[in-house]
């Protein structure tokens, strides 16, 4: 166990990739949620908590015989906040910070993860710290315990960005690794996926 965890959330229904479920898209031999999952499974931050919703079932098959808590959300069609929620629910007494990482970013590396990680105690523990790719924000994001009832406080389909916003206290670690602000919402995106 780490003071760290990590959400991956792998809940939502991915309309805008098609009718083929996104994060059960086959890249590189493996479905795309399982290259996020691998990446937090070998990372410092523990436990690994996989939210799931749409396609619950297959989502689990696809992350079969990899070290992670899954946690169900039966209200994912609700929208990203329910999961966010049903994750930061899960996380372990001792962890006093959650890695949020999403399911259609394959190019998450456990090294990434692992400066996040360290990047967050190094800047003695800030609410939040969020990488930056040429000033724009991205994921994946340490988020504190001490956001934990302002998460609560969200609803529909948002994540912790409203509660991010303005705040003096959110550390932005800027950073060239394109693959913060390189999620998968479409087919043509995934075509053009190189991992």
């Amino acid at each position: 166990m780490s003071d760290v965890a990590a959400i991956l959330l792998a809940a939502g229904r991915g309309t805008r990739f098609g009718a083929e479920p996104k994060l059960l898209a086959q890249v590189g031999g493996k479905a795309l949620v399982r290259h996020a999952a691998e990446a937090a499974v070998d990372s410092t931050a523990s436990p690994v908590i996989v939210v799931t919703g749409h396609r619950a079932d297959a989502v689990r098959a696809e992350l079969q015989g990899l070290a992670v808590r899954v946690v169900h959300n039966p209200l994912f069609a609700d929208g990203l906040s329910t999961s966010l929620k049903a994750g930061f629910a899960a996380l372990p007494p001792e962890a006093r910070a959650a890695l949020v990482l999403l399911g259609d970013m394959p190019l998450v590396t456990t090294d990434l993860i692992d400066a996040l990680v360290a990047g967050w105690h190094e800047r003695r523990e800030p609410v939040a710290l969020v990488p930056t790719l040429d000033g724009r924000r991205g994921n994946p994001v340490v988020i504190s315990r001490a956001l934990q009832a302002a998460i609560e406080s969200l609803s529909g389909d948002v994540g912790a960005g409203p509660i991010l916003r303005g705040r003096s206290d959110v550390v932005e670690w800027p950073t060239s690794d394109r693959a913060v602000v390189q999620d998968i919402d479409t087919k043509e995106e995934f075509g053009k996926l190189r991992l």
